[in-house]
C-alpha cells in the first residue's frame, strides 16, 4: 500500500531535524530567517512556522521574540515530586538550576480567595519563581502565602524551607496535577509554543488549624518535566483482645 506523501510542513519539520542531528545546525545556532526558510523551502510564511512549530514542540528549536529561531541545547529534565515537605519548585534530575525569585504585595483577588480561603483584598505575598538553565527558562511557579507568613528575606532556592518552622506545623498538603497549554504569557516566558502541552501543578498546604499558609500554581513544559508521587503504607498492627 503507497504510503501518502508528508505534507509540506512536515518535510521542512523532517529536513531541519536532521540537520540538527547531524549537528549541520548546532546547538546556540540562530536558524535563517523565517522569511529566508520560507524561500528556501519555497512555501508561505505561514506553512513555515507551523513546520518551525513542529521542532518547538519537540523542544528542538526555541523561538526568542525580537531575536528569531535558535536551535535548542539538549534540555535537562526536572522531577517534580509530590507528597508531604516537598518543594514548591521542581528540582532538576542533575544538578542545580539558577532560580530568581520576585516577590510582590497585593490583594486576594479572583481564584486566589478561593484558593487561599480568605475575603477579597486580603493581604497577600507573591513570589514569581523563574528558574533558568544558563539562559534557558526551565520552569515557572507563582507562589502565595498570607502576608504576615511572608519571609522578609528570600534567598534564591527554595521558598518552602522554612515550612517546617510553622507553628502550628502543617496539616495537609493538596496537589492538583492537570495538563493544558500554556497561557500566552507562560508561553513567552518559558519561551515555548503555544501547542507545547505543560504539566500544571497547584498546591495548597494547609496547617492544623485549618488556615491555609501557601498556594503554589507551577507550570512546567511537558517536553522536560516529570512528576512522581510516591504514597508510603504503614501496617497497622492490632492488639489482640
Amino acid at each position: 500500500m503507497t504510503q501518502p506523501a508528508p505534507s509540506r510542513r512536515h518535510a521542512i519539520a523532517e529536513d531541519l531535524r536532521a540537520q540538527i542531528s547531524k549537528g549541520l545546525l548546532k546547538a546556540g545556532e540562530r536558524l535563517p530567517s523565517e522569511a529566508q526558510l520560507a524561500a528556501r523551502y519555497a512555501v508561505s510564511t505561514p506553512t513555515l512556522r507551523n513546520a518551525l512549530a513542529l521542532l518547538q514542540g519537540e523542544g528542538l528549536v526555541e523561538k526568542i521574540h525580537g531575536s528569531g529561531n535558535f536551535v535548542r541545547h539538549p534540555l535537562r529534565r526536572i522531577t517534580y515530586v509530590g507528597g508531604w515537605h516537598t518543594p514548591s519548585t521542581p528540582l532538576p534530575a542533575e544538578g542545580a538550576l539558577h532560580t530568581t525569585i520576585r516577590a510582590t504585595n497585593l490583594g486576594a483577588h479572583g481564584h486566589l480567595t478561593a484558593l487561599l480561603r480568605v475575603s477579597p483584598r486580603s493581604p497577600l505575598t507573591e513570589f514569581l519563581c523563574l528558574s533558568h538553565e544558563g539562559k534557558t527558562p526551565h520552569s515557572l511557579a507563582r507562589i502565595y502565602v498570607p502576608r504576615d507568613l511572608a519571609p522578609a528575606n528570600v534567598p534564591e532556592g527554595l521558598l518552602t524551607a522554612r515550612v517546617p518552622d510553622l507553628r502550628p506545623p502543617l496539616s495537609v498538603v493538596q496537589e492538583t496535577v492537570s495538563t493544558r497549554l500554556p497561557t500566552p504569557d507562560e508561553a513567552t516566558t518559558l519561551r515555548i509554543s503555544a501547542t507545547l502541552a505543560i504539566l500544571s501543578i497547584t498546591r495548597v498546604a494547609t496547617d492544623t488549624t485549618g488556615r491555609v499558609v501557601e498556594a503554589a500554581l507551577l507550570a512546567l513544559p511537558g517536553d522536560r518535566a516529570d512528576a512522581v508521587f510516591t504514597t508510603h503504607h504503614t501496617a497497622e498492627v492490632r492488639r489482640a483482645e
